[in-house]
């Protein structure tokens, strides 16, 4: 996170530099066009003096070795790497034009061209000034992130409360958060409710309600209440330190749409430097006037710079980067994003990302004659205590509602997509799926209610069923809808048994389902889809789904609070809100259509603005001269900066 300002205080130096090139430049340029004979001409004034030459040579001199001397170093650097490209065209414009200007103050016949290497300097710089601006703006919003933590933290020790910088945090600290505060850090509330502002990291504008034992993520804004926080994760390690290095790290990864205007630029400086070279020749041929030879090759030149492509490309990335990361997508592949207009399925994960991921015990079945329930929620309960899943949690939930004391458990094991299973009193406690019984021969009553059926075993006597079920996320329906209505289709990929995926399937109107997958089968199910020549993304939350997001062409995963769990996934989304996906491809596609306008934009002129720099209208007394060239240059660049700044995204 530290390293971030360094590359800004460059750029800051970079734009002062050339700021202070231009001023210079442009002060010097009035003395050059009082006494260049072409403006003379043009004013009907006539001043000439004995050494006026001379004069305009030495403070063009300057003006060439100054101000000139940012494209003369990045001549050499674009030779060195052998990637010739928008400094190799101007630098050769500029020198050919001082060159034969020198020329002529020294004798040879013709005329200079000291106004025009002057103004064109002058162009030139503004351009780069205006473009390097721009370029920095797009890299403020990271900024704007790294703003988002307070400098101090109120430390709550022996002594009572004391403020501590933020460097000083260490994880177990109990900090106060005061009403109205930025939360310095992500942690747990040991006491306290109220509700936080969290839409700097998630875009979701109404506060949420939290409460001791929520997590809070540093840079939040705290609402009308005090909070005590148990530090959790400082610095490098905290949510927003990971959103800053991922928006870094997408920032500057280049996708392919980057890598065709790179192929772009090279070719467009080939055109230019060939282009310029047989301008020459052929008036060379046709007029025989060697200063208006040069004249037209060095506008040809200075037209065919590829400025405004080697902008088309990295500033729609920066402000595109930038603005998902505000509205809680975090793109980590940028080719998968901007691919994202290709979709044609989406498989949903259905737990936790479909529905609620919340469940609740919803029906208990006694199955052997000399238990309980509350013998039967004890040892489930016991067992599923060490477990992460969600049913577990749902469990030991239901039998903290009926205080029951938990009992311990030895040999804990995590059969995989099967169950879980454990030794209590010295008895062998499995709670296992409907499928684990089915594939290993016990009979059971099959149960009639909706949801998920966990059975418990005690060494092989089958004593009883919990159910539970989890509730569809409302944001769902409106997602899938809106998904059908772009012509994509919706599946669903769940371990649950038929019956549940059946009626989640109906209810959301899905276009197919898969259920009773095993994790190492979702992978499977993603591979049968794209034999079908489908594009297909995957969106799961987590553990069991990294394989299938890895495998997908786009892994999108919900973030589900503060873990940014998915290093499979391209694309994280921050609220685990199915609309979020909608808004992705949306916003996807935007980008993806900015870039092409802009590649169309710093192309596209060069097809007319190219042949009349050569002159081809030059008998119809069409001629482009080279300000008039680089100013059609930086136009250019402008637009595609401007351009990229009206990306938007639509909620």
């Amino acid at each position: 996170m530290n390293n971030h300002p360094h590359k800004h205080d460059h750029h800051k130096m970079m734009l002062d530099d050339f700021k202070k090139r231009l001023w210079i430049s442009l002060t010097l340029t009035v003395p050059i066009l009082i006494l260049s004979p072409t403006i003379q001409g043009l004013l009907g004034v006539s001043l000439t003096f004995r050494y006026d030459n001379y004069i305009s040579f030495l403070i063009s001199s300057v003006i060439f070795f100054y101000c000139g001397y940012p494209f003369l170093k990045g001549f050499k650097e674009e030779l060195k790497e052998r990637k010739p490209g928008m400094m190799v065209l101007i630098a050769v414009a500029i020198t050919v034009a001082y060159a034969y200007s020198t020329a002529v103050v020294f004798g040879l016949e013709g005329m200079t061209f000291f106004w025009e290497l002057a103004t064109l300097i002058d162009v030139m710089l503004a351009g780069h000034w205006i473009e390097m601006r721009s370029i920095m703006g797009a890299s403020k919003a990271l900024e704007k992130l790294v703003e988002l933590l307070p400098n101090t933290a109120h430390l709550k020790g022996d002594k009572g409360i004391r403020d501590i910088e933020i460097s000083e945090l260490k994880k177990g600290d109990i900090i106060l958060i005061k009403p109205g505060e930025k939360i310095p850090s992500d942690g747990v509330i040991v006491e306290g409710e109220g509700h936080v502002d969290e839409s700097m990291l998630t875009g979701e504008s109404k506060p949420v309600k939290k409460k001791a034992g929520d997590t809070l993520v540093g840079g939040s804004i705290n609402g009308n209440a005090a909070f005590d926080l148990r530090v959790e994760r400082t610095g490098e390690d905290s949510y927003l330190a990971k959103v800053i290095k991922l928006v870094k790290e997408a920032q500057e990864q280049k996708s392919r749409t980057q890598n065709l205007a790179d192929k772009a630029a090279f070719g467009l400086t080939l055109i230019g430097i060939s282009v310029g070279v047989f301008t020459f020749a052929s008036w060379m041929i046709l007029k025989g006037d060697l200063s208006f030879a040069i004249e037209r090759m060095a506008t040809v030149m200075v037209i065919t710079c590829p400025h405004a492509l080697g902008l088309a490309i990295p500033l729609v990335v920066a402000i595109s980067t930038s603005l998902s990361a505000k509205n809680g997508l975090l793109i980590r592949n940028r080719t998968a994003f901007e691919n994202a207009r290709k979709i044609t399925t989406i498989v949903f994960d259905k737990t936790g990302t479909l529905t609620e991921g919340k469940f609740g015990v919803s029906f208990v079945q006694i199955l052997y004659k000399n238990i309980d329930e509350k013998y039967l929620m004890k040892i489930s309960a016991s067992l599923e205590s060490s477990s992460e899943h969600p049913i577990a949690k749902a469990i030991t939930d239901r039998a903290k509602e009926m205080n029951i004391e938990l009992i311990e458990v030895k040999d804990f094991k995590n059969m995989r997509g099967e169950g879980i299973a454990g030794i209590i009193d010295g008895k062998n406690i499995r709670v296992v799926s409907p499928g684990y019984l089915e594939r290993n021969n016990i009979i059971f009553p099959k149960t009639n209610s909706v949801g998920t059926t966990v059975y418990i075993l005690e060494d092989s006597k089958l004593l009883g069923s919990i159910s539970l079920n989890d509730k569809i996320r409302k944001q769902s329906k409106n997602a899938i809808d809106t998904l059908h209505k772009m012509n994509i289709k919706c599946w669903m990929l769940t371990g649950d048994n038929e019956e549940t995926a059946k009626e989640v399937s109906n209810e959301l109107g899905l276009d197919g389902y898969f259920s009773q997958v095993l994790p190492h089968q979702k992978q499977q199910k993603i591979k049968e889809l794209q034999k079908n020549n489908e594009f297909v993304a995957m969106t799961g939350d987590g553990v069991n789904d990294a394989p299938a997001l890895a495998e997908s062409d786009i892994g999108i995963a919900i973030g589900s609070g503060t873990d940014v769990a998915a290093e499979t996934a391209d694309i994280v989304l921050v609220n685990s809100d199915p609309d979020d996906i909608v808004t992705l491809i949306e916003f996807g596609k935007a980008t993806h259509n900015k870039m092409l306008q802009n590649l169309f934009w710093a192309t596209g002129y060069n097809v007319i603005a190219i042949p009349l720099a050569a002159g081809i209208l030059y008998n119809q007394g069409i001629l482009i001269s080279p300000a008039v060239g680089a100013a059609l240059m930086s136009l250019s660049t402008v637009i595609v900066a401007i351009n990229a700044k009206l990306l938007q995204i639509k909620k």
